[in-house]
């Protein structure tokens, strides 16, 4: 790569600008929360509370597994000023299956903050969205990009990926990251920004795929330099991950007949921490030993299999058991929930696969 802040091998950016933007006319998906130049020309106007709840659920999820979940959140709570009257259990409820909780804690966070604080107005410029909770440099970009068409560069896995096959980086990420936001930067279109950060995304998202990239249908193929070297997929490259360390636990489902129906003893975990605020099936401490925190009580339990889940920094693997309470026995903490009235998708994946795997 030339020592020039751009390189010279590359197209000159008013070039790519242009073939990428005329490629997006004609191909760029069709989002719900998204304002295309069709729709622009119609008059329509982009919904800054819309985009912002789409920008946040996918930050760690894909576009078809968050539509559902965006469309029910707007139905549900079709204004800011809607999602911050709401109670928190039932946004955590609603985020249910989505991930990553902490993100649910600052969507609502950050509605009650610009409810009422802002008048029910998201700002327009870097430095007041990033102020706002859960909102961090790329997010603030592209809602700046999508709901205000504001100059600005967004820089996603998709981007990343783009960029460095462009110009074929060979600095692993995440070493990469400034060095990459600086080139994106330097193609980003002043003009049509909202259509620019949407079309470079997409030709990521779409085209540019991690595995089995579509050269043949994207606008930047000739000057792509993995495209003439013919190592695409082997581009970002990537700081060896270490293996995730194993912690391990006990989870106790405990149930007791009410009236004739059966009731699961439930709690919710502390707000801080990981799915801090949710409901959960209790369970030991999740450590890298065997958890040594006592059973709720003792009995014969019935075991029921282990579970295993991968967080994003360990793998969780819990033996599930099961077991009536003792008569008159009331737990310390927590609630007893009917069985046929637990929605199971109301809880965090790990707490659903234990559920199922007491029913199996």
């Amino acid at each position: 790569m030339s020592d020039e802040f751009y390189p010279d091998f590359l197209p000159a950016p008013e070039v790519l600008r242009r073939d990428l933007l005329a490629w997006y006319d004609r191909q760029g998906r069709a989002l719900p929360w998204r304002i295309r130049p069709e729709d622009a020309a119609r008059g329509a106007v982009a919904d800054p509370y819309a985009i912002w709840l789409s920008e946040i659920m996918l930050q760690q999820t894909t576009v078809p597994h968050a539509t559902p979940y965006w469309l029910s959140f707007l139905k549900r709570w079709p204004r800011v000023q809607d999602l911050a009257a709401a109670p928190r259990e039932d946004v955590l409820s609603a985020w249910a299956g989505l991930g990553y909780y902490a993100r649910a804690r600052n969507l609502h966070a950050c509605a009650i903050e610009v409810s009422e604080t802002l008048d029910g107005v998201f700002p327009s410029t870097l430095k007041a969205l990033q102020a706002l909770p859960g909102i961090g440099e790329y997010t603030a970009n592209a809602i700046r990009a999508a709901a205000f068409d504001a100059p600005a560069s967004v820089v996603d896995g998709n981007v990343e990926r783009v960029i460095t096959r462009m110009v074929r980086l060979e600095i692993p990420l995440p070493a990469a990251k400034p060095t990459i936001r600086r080139l994106a930067g330097s193609i980003a279109d002043p003009q049509r920004s909202r259509d620019y950060a949407q079309a470079i995304m997409d030709l990521g998202a779409t085209v540019c795929t991690p595995k089995s990239p579509t050269c043949g249908g994207c606008p930047w193929s000739s000057g792509c330099q993995a495209r003439k070297a013919g190592d695409m997929t082997a581009y970002p490259r990537k700081t060896p991950k270490k293996a995730k360390p194993v912690r391990r636990g006990t989870a106790w489902m405990v149930s007791r007949d009410s009236g004739g129906q059966t009731q699961l003893w439930l709690k919710t975990r502390p707000d801080r921490g990981l799915l801090g605020g949710m409901r959960e099936v209790p369970s030991t401490g999740w450590s890298d030993a065997e958890a040594d925190t006592p059973q709720p009580f003792d009995t014969e339990w019935e075991p029921r299999g282990e579970i295993r889940h991968v967080f994003t920094h360990f793998e969780l693997r819990l033996d599930v058991v099961r077991a009536p309470a003792p008569a008159g026995w009331e737990p310390e903490s927590g609630e007893w929930v009917g069985e046929d009235d637990l929605r199971v998708e109301d809880l965090p994946s790990v707490m659903r696969k234990i559920v199922r795997q007491t029913r199996s």
